[in-house]
Order: C-alpha cells, then sequence, then structure tokens
C-alpha cells in the first residue's frame, strides 16, 4: 500500500518535488452542425484534492449530487485513522471527525473539512473509503470556489491518458491505463479488476488515495492504492497479478489503483448510502 514511507521522503530528498507538469482534458463542443468541434484542453489541477494525516484524497461527487447533498471524500480503505479494514471486513456509517486539507488548483491549502462520519470503507474487492462532510458541495463551492471531482459512472477504458493527483505530495503522475488485473493479491486482500499503470507513473508512499483522472473527460476513473515495490509474490507491498485461471504474474515497480465507477450506484439523494440499491455491487457488511 502507497502510505507515507521515510523511503519514499528519500527519495524525494534526491529527487526534488519539483511538480509534474499539469495534464491536460479534452472536452468536446458541438458546432450546432451535428458534428463535433476540435475538443478543448482543461488542464488536470489540485482543485477539488485533498490532503489527509498520512495519505491524499479528493472531494468528489456523484454525476446527479446536488448543490445542498453533504460533501463526500475519497480516499483509500488502507487510510482509515482507525486502521487497516480486515479481508472481509465493510464499515458503515462509523461516526468520525477526522479533518481534510482542502487544495486549490495550485496545490495551496485554502480550508480544513471535517467529516461527520465514514459513511463507506472496505479493503475487499476495492480498497476505498467515502467520508461524509459537515458542509454542503454547494457550499464548499462558494467559499472557496472549488467544485468536486465528478466519479464517472463507466469502467476505465485501457490506453487512455490519465494523471494521478496526490494532495499529500502536492504531486502530479503521468501514464496510461495499461491494462486491468482480474485480482490483484496484496497479504491477505484481493482486489477485482483492479487498475494496472504504464510505467511512467512511479507514485510513492503518501499516495495513496489519489484521484485517478481520466484526461480525456475530467472525471474520476479510479483511486490510486498500491504498487510492486522489491518484485515480492504476492506479499504487504508486492502486489501480485492471478488471472482467472490462477495464473500468478508479478510486475516489479508497476502500480495499480482500484476502479470508482462502481460507487454511483450505490448513493442516492443526500449522499445517502443504499447498498440495496439496483445495480449496486459494492460488499456489502
Amino acid at each position: 500500500m502507497k502510505k507515507p514511507l521515510l523511503a519514499a521522503l528519500g527519495a524525494l530528498v534526491i529527487t526534488g518535488t519539483g511538480l509534474a507538469a499539469p495534464a491536460v482534458a479534452a472536452t468536446e463542443t458541438s458546432t450546432g452542425t451535428g458534428t463535433r468541434a476540435p475538443a478543448a484542453i482543461q488542464a488536470v489541477t489540485f482543485a477539488g484534492t485533498v490532503s489527509l494525516s498520512n495519505c491524499s484524497g479528493s472531494v468528489v461527487r456523484l454525476p446527479d449530487s446536488e448543490d445542498n447533498d453533504p460533501a463526500l471524500v475519497m480516499s483509500n480503505g488502507h487510510c482509515l485513522e482507525t486502521g487497516f479494514p480486515a479481508a472481509g471486513q465493510v464499515i458503515v456509517d462509523r461516526a468520525s471527525t477526522r479533518t481534510f486539507g482542502l487544495l486549490n488548483s495550485a496545490g495551496t491549502r485554502v480550508a480544513t473539512l471535517r467529516a461527520s462520519k465514514i459513511a463507506y470503507a472496505t479493503m475487499t474487492d476495492t480498497d476505498v473509503s467515502l467520508y461524509q462532510l459537515t458542509t454542503t458541495y454547494g457550499q464548499i463551492k462558494s467559499s472557496y470556489g472549488i467544485s468536486a471531482l465528478t466519479l464517472n459512472d463507466t469502467h476505465p477504458v485501457a490506453g487512455r491518458a490519465i494523471t494521478v493527483v496526490s494532495g499529500y505530495w502536492k504531486r502530479t503522475y503521468a501514464c496510461n491505463v495499461d491494462g486491468f488485473a482480474y485480482r490483484l493479491k496484496e497479504g491477505s486482500w484481493t482486489w477485482k479488476d483492479s487498475v494496472r499503470y504504464t510505467s511512467a507513473c512511479q507514485t510513492i508512499g503518501g499516495t495513496s488515495g489519489s484521484p485517478v483522472i481520466d484526461n480525456a473527460t475530467n472525471t474520476v476513473v479510479a483511486v490510486n492504492n498500491t504498487g510492486n515495490e522489491d518484485g515480492g509474490r504476492c506479499t504487504d507491498n508486492n502486489p501480485c497479478e492471478v488471472d482467472a485461471n490462477g495464473t500468478v504474474t508479478v510486475r516489479a515497480g508497476i502500480n495499480y489503483a482500484q476502479e470508482t465507477y462502481q460507487i454511483p450506484a450505490c448513493f442516492g439523494l443526500d449522499s445517502k448510502l443504499d447498498l440495496s440499491a439496483s445495480g449496486c455491487t459494492l460488499p456489502k457488511p
């Protein structure tokens, strides 16, 4: 798991802390003639990302969220202040007063946001935590001029250009979706249909929980969570891929994320979690 490590701090001392050049997202516009105009270029920035005490995260909204809905912050399940959930454990509606540093487009902390509860968290099948805040999307926008990032409700696409945006380090990592791991095993945890990055995304400890942005849509398609650090086989900090036939593949130095397209179907009005909703496939307690 990509948590803050002394090794990561050492790496920054060696390589420097300069930010990667911002990636850009393309958005199509209609010409009024039934054709599509050339895509406009929109930079992927830090706006809407957050820093946690031990990880990265982001303020996220569902495709149909309203401004008066309580805002949600997304990170990893292994980033919980209470420690790693056990394999098979699902946490729902647990009180929390955790705080998050809200960043603007330049990566400057502009506010402290506070949770009212952990709405959902698990490390089973996926590695995600979703905190409900004491503030709404509209209040955050009105007070700080920052909009939440939107969760895409469709499966990520292989080959697409992506950007991993770390609020903890205030760094970005640009690469492509290399493909998908049928199963990704790390220690006692197993994750399904994980996103594999191309080698250019050399994420480090502290980037856990970072949103993975599809540059073409400027929406969140995954949450960054782990990588094979030492070439180990299926051990902590050394996940391995397992295909449908049980064949194990180890990819030393390659990093991964967990898809987030399943999340919108599990939340309804007022950001309320409903694991029994039609189409909701997140693991249940």
